[in-house]
């Protein structure tokens, strides 16, 4: 019963009919039990202060990092209809190889000879302009000529004028002449007409005198008609000189109206010219515009417009392309909530759609087939299911992500945050909280003195 010898004896008792054994049996597994609580009540305590890792769980697909390695659509550039191809679903293409050729359609460029018949009318245009150059020239010749020959003009004119200033002057002092000539004979009449009447005179020497007076008085007045005269010359001389310069005024306002309409005309020619030869530079890049060629390396993924003979619009996708060369990124989609917890450069692991992996969201040091990234970009504003798109990039110091995997698969993401026990982060998600917010510390380095 108490083993203590060697010796049982418990295959010659019957239990069944003491309840003693009966009791004795419960009481030992009821110690079991308890024992066995106390061990789960440990552990569950002691996993409570394990440390946890806080993280924000995602979806999201696998994208190329950079917009020119992402999946694109060729377009046509111009309207018209296919002729030929040259490729087909799935082939790989360098850049600049031909895809397909396309015809023109429109009215205005039907014509075999555009371009031959633009150039001629470009060459008219362009003799018409010098044409017109060379009446400019003509006329600032004979704008020259006008202005010297005005010059010329104007200075016989001033001559003129002096000349008769000094016509005016000499005529004057003849006249001042003349007037003492009348004062000396009237004097001279007048004393010879007291001696003739005190008889010491003859009468035939005071008719003398007379005559001599008379002579004088029609010597002054034909000098001051002269003078009048002269002076009359002096305003003509000077309407004269006023007449030159409007003339010539005149002259010259034609000339150079007659300039300037032949400058407008010129300059609506060189426009002509320029509108042509914009053409014509049209013309020969539309023409290079009908094979359509790869942008650059890659897969021809799907022909959008097929066959030969469709009829397609500027704009039209014709055929969607892959890029051959290209790095891989995760984009992935974040609660509004979640996104004051995220910066760039954080870390995130990811596991990838058909890619064999375990993954413990606290404790990333123990999952298995994911795989490290790092956020790049974060966007400002949500997308159309009112979510944060965030790009990830692959992290060049950890394994690099597989190579089997292709554009467009899903992953899941979890973007590590915060450790903190176990305990905390229960009581957290009962409540409802979100994770804690906080950004690493940095060391500040101190200036070299």
């Amino acid at each position: 019963m108490l083993n203590i010898s060697d010796r049982n004896i418990s295959s010659k008792i019957n239990t069944d009919q003491y309840p003693v054994f009966a009791l004795l049996e419960k009481k030992s597994k009821r110690n079991t039990f308890v024992l066995v609580l106390y061990v789960l009540l440990g552990f569950l305590i002691l996993v409570l202060f394990l440390p946890w890792t806080q993280n924000i769980q995602s979806n999201g697909f696998v994208t190329a990092l950079k917009p020119g390695q992402r999946p694109q659509t060729i377009q046509s550039v111009i309207s018209g209809k296919i002729e030929k191809w040259f490729v087909q679903e799935g082939q790989r293409v360098n850049k600049g190889d031909t895809i397909l050729f396309i015809s023109e359609i429109k009215e205005e460029y039907l014509d075999p000879d555009l371009v031959e018949r633009t150039g001629k009318q470009l060459k008219t245009k362009e003799l018409a302009v010098n044409s017109y150059s060379q009446k400019v020239q003509a006329n600032d010749r004979q704008i020259d000529a006008l202005l010297e020959s005005q010059e010329l003009k104007f200075e016989q004119a001033q001559n003129k004028l002096k000349q008769t200033h000094l016509k005016v002057t000499a005529d004057s002092i003849d006249l001042v002449a003349a007037e003492v000539n009348v004062k000396i004979a009237k004097e001279q009449f007048n004393r010879i007409e007291e001696l003739h009447k005190q008889g010491l005179k003859s009468l035939t020497e005071l008719e003398g005198r007379k005559l001599k007076y008379q002579e004088a008085q029609s010597k002054y007045i034909s000098q001051e008609s002269k003078l009048l005269i002269t002076r009359n010359e002096v305003i003509n001389a000077k309407v004269e000189l006023g007449v030159v310069q409007a003339d010539y005024n005149d002259k010259v306002s034609k000339s150079e109206a007659e300039k300037l309409s032949t400058m407008s005309a010129m300059m609506d020619a060189e426009n002509e010219v320029v509108k042509l030869q914009n053409k014509i530079t049209n013309y020969f890049i539309r023409s290079g515009m009908y094979y359509i060629l790869a942008p650059q390396d890659g897969y021809i993924t799907k022909a959008i417009r097929s066959g030969v003979g469709e009829t397609i619009k500027e704009g039209t996708e014709i055929v969607s392309m892959m890029p051959s060369q290209y790095d891989l990124a995760v984009e992935m989609y974040v609660e509004p909530i979640d996104i004051p917890l995220l910066e760039k450069n954080q870390e995130v692991m990811i596991q990838f759609d058909g890619w064999p992996s375990i993954v413990f969201s606290g404790w990333p040091g123990t999952s298995f087939g994911t795989f490290k990234g790092k956020v790049v970009a974060i966007d400002n504003f949500t997308s159309e299911d009112g979510k944060y798109r965030v790009l990830v990039a692959a992290d060049e110091t950890e394994h690099k992500w597989p190579h089997e995997i292709r554009l467009g698969a899903g992953a899941r993401t979890v973007t590590l945050l915060k450790n903190v026990h176990v305990w905390y982060e229960l009581w957290r998600k009962t409540n409802g909280f979100p994770p804690d917010y906080y950004k690493p510390s940095k060391e500040i380095s101190t200036p070299k003195k």
